[in-house]
């Protein structure tokens, strides 16, 4: 919260000119700059370490076992705090931005690797002992597979943050793939699978209304995701392959056009597993609105084998 509140401050520093409009106090490469040590840091201080926590909270509670490591989860914290807020200049290869700027963002976030994989590992081993409750428990899915996504996502950031590896991703729908397997894969999947741990208990069940219909909506998240993500990553490496191809006069061989139309296919498909997405969000709406409207302490909990 105090990381996101400085970073709206300083980002949003600006001379008003009328109601309506101001401009930046900072200008050129230096805006740039602020520009993506906000935006990226938004990402780091929110969308990771808030649902860092949601995770730290709600993984133990719905497996019924201890945090694997809690020595683990403090080093991560303060290594991730530590390290990710010098990410931003990744996000500004070959611009205006000074290289040793550019180079410097590219080794934390290859740094930002260990820490990121720690809250991972450290969320996935707190199953130890209890890998069986995989099976039947679609809640206990959802985080798991939400957990799954992070380390993917964690994975790919340090490495599109290369500069070789930038100079093809950069500006290409790959990008989009990339964030996407955090926004729906990591920060959707885990904030769904704490809505269906929570609203039962909020009001007076021991379940949801429907266990099968969250099984089914478990299914679509993940479809829907995967075929969101593996369309961008497929789009993204041909367009940088179609923008770098030159013929052997120096020309380029495709035009930007001709890139957009290769890419038409790719985002029919970014279409469907939104729409699969989204209708899964549906069932959680309808399942949810079931659970909050039965008599109180009607929803039992359905007996297992341990």
């Amino acid at each position: 919260i105090i990381t996101v509140a400085v970073l709206h401050i300083v980002n949003s520093m600006a001379i008003p000119v009328s109601l309506g409009k101001s401009y930046s106090i900072y200008s050129g490469a230096v805006d740039a700059m602020v520009q993506w040590w906000y935006g990226h840091n938004a990402v780091g201080f929110l969308l990771t370490a808030g649902f860092l926590g949601m995770m730290y909270y709600f993984v133990p509670k719905q497996a019924e076992r201890p945090v694997y490591s809690y020595r683990l989860s403090i080093v991560h914290f303060w290594a991730l705090i530590s390290l990710y807020i010098w990410a931003g200049p990744h996000h500004l290869h070959y611009t205006a931005l000074p290289d040793w700027t550019q180079s410097l963002g590219m080794v934390m976030s290859l740094v930002l690797f260990a820490p990121s994989w720690g809250g991972m590992i450290n969320g996935i081993m707190t199953l130890s002992g209890a890998w069986h409750k995989l099976r039947y428990d679609p809640i206990l899915r959802f985080l798991i597979v939400s957990l799954s996504f992070y380390g993917m996502s964690t994975f790919e950031g340090p490495m599109m943050s290369i500069k070789t590896v930038n100079a093809l991703s950069h500006y290409t729908d790959w990008t989009i793939g990339h964030v996407h397997s955090g926004a729906l894969g990591w920060v959707a999947m885990v904030s769904i699978g704490s809505v269906y741990h929570l609203v039962p208990r909020l009001f007076g069940q021991e379940r949801m209304y429907s266990v099968g219909l969250v099984n089914v909506h478990f299914w679509l998240a993940t479809i829907g995701t995967v075929l969101y993500i593996v369309a961008m990553w497929i789009s993204g490496v041909m367009q940088g392959l179609m923008w770098r191809a030159v013929n052997s006069d120096g020309t380029l061989t495709y035009s930007f056009v001709e890139s957009v139309e290769a890419s038409y296919p790719f985002y029919f498909v970014r279409f469907l597993g939104g729409f699969i997405f989204l209708s899964g969000m549906f069932l959680m709406a309808y399942n949810t609105y079931k659970t909050v409207s039965a008599p109180k302490e009607s929803l039992k909990a359905i007996p297992h084998p341990a």
